[in-house]
């Protein structure tokens, strides 16, 4: 076993672009994404920071949502990006550790989060008189953190398993980054008991608060349905259609890719249902909740005033 693990060795990841003028149109694809969810969700966080009309339980969750899908994208994309430009396809066993570490840690404490902008909307909708006791900026900053902390302690526990697995010779990943299920493709050893954990550990930070998610929108729409005022029902309706469809985008491809046995699999399938979580996902989200949302754009317009004293 001792004479596979050879920890020195660099790893190869075999990337998501094909050598051709595709592969190049992809690239240009990609990089426009990477630089629409840079600009999108550092203008959130700061018009979150800079409007006071913005300072909610709501839109500190928000803001949160939005530093977790900057750090997802930057994980992935610049990596990647380098990669294909200057035809280096190697990446240190360190840096691959590290790229799975914060990839995982972002990808568990998501979820978590999603979770908490449900119940956050949950109380706010069932129970308003509840809101305000409930919903305060400590009980916010500690579901913030939780999802942080348990993110990062399921991270650790993965990328320990997968940096101290023996690998056999070939040390190519059949992905754009290190991902865990990709490099077990590599392992000299049978690795279905830890499959088996990964299988555990998707159903707990993926599938528990999906199902957390889908219960707190169920009571929403009932509650919404018996408000007499339509004008409420539009708002939350249109608060709830936009956070769905950011749960789906994210959980629907992860779980499919994560949830099923190594039979299934195939490396081109997982690539592409990977780019949806960690490219897509983190580019749309700032786009549906400030195209979609009268208050984020009011917020806009009065920094905007502020910024150049006149009126928009």
């Amino acid at each position: 076993m001792e004479n596979y693990n050879q920890t020195s060795t660099d790893f190869t990841l075999l990337g998501l672009f094909p050598p051709s003028r595709m592969g190049l149109f992809l690239f240009i694809l990609i990089i426009l994404i990477f630089l629409m969810a840079l600009t999108g969700n550092l203008s959130m966080i700061l018009l979150i920071f800079l409007d006071t009309h913005l300072h909610t339980p709501m839109y500190f969750l928000l803001s949160q949502l939005s530093l977790m899908d900057l750090n997802y994208i930057s994980t992935i994309v610049p990596k990647m990006a380098s990669n294909f430009l200057f035809g280096n396809k190697s990446i240190s066993f360190i840096g691959c550790g590290v790229q799975s570490f914060f990839f995982l840690t972002l990808a568990g404490a998501e979820p978590l989060l999603l979770a908490s902008m449900a119940y956050d909307r949950y109380l706010a909708i069932c129970f308003p008189l509840h809101y305000p006791i409930r919903m305060t900026k400590s009980a916010c900053v500690l579901m913030t953190t939780g999802s942080w902390i348990m993110g990062s302690i399921n991270s650790c526990a993965h990328t320990a398993y997968a940096l101290h697995i023996p690998y056999c010779q070939s040390r190519a990943i059949n992905h754009f980054f290190c991902d865990v299920p990709a490099m077990l493709a590599l392992a000299c050893m049978d690795t279905w008991d830890y499959e088996y954990t990964v299988f555990v550990s998707t159903t707990l930070f993926l599938m528990f608060p999906f199902i957390g998610i889908t219960y707190s929108y169920v009571q929403i729409l009932l509650a919404v349905y018996r408000m007499p005022s339509t004008e409420g029902r539009k708002k939350a309706y249109s608060t709830c259609s936009t956070h769905l469809t950011v749960v789906t985008l994210y959980c629907a491809p992860f779980a499919y890719n994560y949830l099923r046995p190594r039979s299934l699999r195939s490396p081109a399938e997982d690539k592409i249902l990977a780019v949806f979580y960690t490219t897509i996902t983190p580019m749309i989200n700032p786009v549906i909740y400030s195209l979609r949302n009268k208050e984020v754009m009011g917020a806009l317009r009065r920094v905007i005033q502020r910024i150049f004293f006149v009126k928009v």
